[in-house]
């Protein structure tokens, strides 16, 4: 089954903090691309909006990643409950404040609370359920 990512702008998929533009996180735009390609579904889940949020969407298309839904749930999603929420449903949370729950919640180690390991793990996750 197809999981859905919701990915943070600012200090996730740009490396600068909120409004600037940095450096792209080439490591987690592929990671994502591949992702989409085999299926799951990419939301951009930012603070931004406006003129900034279109900054945001055109950074990332140069980058090479086109999003299922910005700020919003995926169409799928909305159809299927006849309902959209304001909560953006996901399977995984990508974003440069979190934490690991997940891998905490089912007591798996991952080591610090780190990108690098947060994207191990999901990873590590999407081939054991293949």
């Amino acid at each position: 089954m197809n999981k859905i990512y919701a990915v943070d702008f600012d200090g996730t998929l740009n490396t600068a903090e909120y409004p600037k533009l940095g450096e792209p996180n080439t490591e987690l735009f592929q990671f994502l691309i591949k992702r989409q390609q085999s299926g799951d579904k990419i939301i951009l889940w930012t603070y931004r909006e406006g003129d900034l949020l279109q900054e945001a969407v055109i950074y990332c298309r140069a980058n090479g990643l086109e999003f299922d839904a910005v700020n919003d749930n995926i169409p799928e999603y909305k159809n299927k409950y006849k309902n959209n929420c304001r909560k953006v449903y996901a399977d995984y949370y990508i974003d440069d404040r979190n934490k690991m729950v997940v891998a905490r919640r089912r007591r798996k180690k991952c080591g610090p609370l780190n990108r690098t390991n947060v994207w191990n793990y999901i990873k590590k996750t999407k081939k054991s359920q293949h």
